[in-house]
């Protein structure tokens, strides 16, 4: 296919970065998701109509969150896929990919660590850190658990740009301390507390009992409109069918009116 796209600027100003808002942040990732898939099925082109579909998001709200991102269409033609997951890519800070350290091998952390839609995606996991000794040592997807004890002198050595932590509630806080004492700066953490970390510091945490929250609360909201629909159309339904019952009524009432007086009438001619 001929190429119709503007090239889109390389590198990515830190003003462009700071201007994002965070809910386009989180929508540029699942756009670059979409792309992925679309760039593995050999999809040249895709129209912004298509990508909103397969995002879940409204044409109108994908253009406006491409906006950010400068020219990458053409009106008319589309996006093209590669050099748009190409330029998300970069302005998500993913075109050099990042190097991940875990603290916590067990079974969350186990199965983060599984996962391959990390490495795909640009996060390679280089560092698996615990301090059970029935763990340490123990290899996991090809990484050798490690004493957390050995935390500082393996940051040194692996440079790694982000760490996640899975260890319990009561652990979290102290590993987040000798993760920022070793110099990272970015912290996933699945613990439900909130960590105290300098400003200097990114903590994202990710609560799955939260989401789970909003889930039920997504449900019971439906499941309210929905009983609230059934009865709004249930009354209307009613308020239809009254006035045939009261229309039908008026008859039935004459032919009994007239039935008595004609039955009155007759008797009186009847009796002497």
């Amino acid at each position: 296919m001929t190429e119709q796209h503007e090239t889109p600027p390389t590198g990515v100003s830190k003003a462009l970065q700071k201007d994002i808002p965070q809910a386009t942040v989180a929508r540029l990732a699942t756009y670059l998701r979409v792309l992925a898939v679309l760039a593995d099925d050999a999809v040249a082109i895709v129209s912004s109509e298509e990508l909103a579909v397969a995002a879940g998001v409204g044409s109108a709200k994908l253009r406006k969150d491409l906006s950010f991102l400068g020219p990458n269409g053409v009106r008319g033609v589309g996006y093209d896929v590669i050099k748009l997951r190409d330029r998300i890519e970069d302005v998500l800070g993913l075109s050099e990919g990042h190097r991940v350290v875990l603290v916590g091998a067990g079974h969350l952390g186990r199965a983060l660590v599984g996962y391959g839609g990390f490495r795909r995606r640009g996060f390679a996991m280089v560092g698996l850190f615990d301090n059970d000794p029935a763990v340490i040592g123990t290899v996991v997807c090809g990484l050798v658990v490690r004493d957390v004890a050995e935390l500082a002198d393996a940051v040194a050595t692996l440079e790694p740009t982000i760490a996640v932590v899975t260890v319990p509630d009561t652990a979290a806080q102290g590993v987040c301390d000798l993760l920022v004492a070793a110099g990272v700066q970015c912290i996933l953490s699945f613990s439900a507390l909130a960590l105290d970390a300098p400003p200097s510091v990114e903590v994202r945490r990710v609560d799955l009992a939260v989401e789970m929250q909003l889930l039920s609360f997504e449900r019971a909201r439906n499941a309210e409109s929905a009983a609230e629909e059934a009865m709004s159309a249930a009354s209307g339904a009613a308020s239809v069918v009254a006035p045939e019952l009261s229309v039908m009524s008026t008859p039935i009432r004459r032919v009994a009116t007239i039935q008595t007086a004609d039955t009155t009438s007759k008797g009186a001619v009847v009796q002497p």
